[in-house]
């Protein structure tokens, strides 16, 4: 199973979308990888309704964690596990809880269109900029 963190920090309807093409991304560079999970954390997690609306956009399922600062614990993860004096990637996973789980609901239909529109804004931007 994939499993992605993302610390929320923007309200805007575009991360959803963007985030959507960023995993793409990552599906295509990890391959096999079918079951993919997000795990989000940060204030703006707090939200259920964007929550749900990023599991529907993106079309998996989003584990918002117990503790809404995360971010803070893996930078010091980072340092502990560099020092030597914090466990290993796993040992560390194994300390981290779900509070609730948004799985998504959204037709594939409106999702698509939902994307298609996003990449028509992307590229009438991009003409603009010429």
């Amino acid at each position: 199973m994939a499993r992605f963190i993302l610390s929320t920090w923007t309200t805007n309807r575009s991360l959803h979308l963007a985030k959507s093409v960023e995993l793409d991304a990552v599906r295509k560079d990890w391959p096999g990888q079918a079951d993919t999970l997000l795990r989000v954390d940060g204030g703006m997690s707090a939200n259920d309704w964007i929550m749900q609306r990023l599991a529907d956009i993106l079309g998996v399922a989003v584990d918002r964690s117990a503790s809404a600062e995360v971010t803070a614990l893996g930078a010091a993860w980072l340092a502990g596990h560099g020092a030597g004096i914090w466990p290993d990637q796993k040992g560390f996973a194994a300390d981290w809880h779900r509070e609730r789980q948004f799985t998504p609901s959204m037709d594939a239909s409106e999702r698509d269109a939902l994307l298609k529109g996003w990449d028509s804004a992307i590229q009438c931007t991009l003409a603009f900029g010429k």
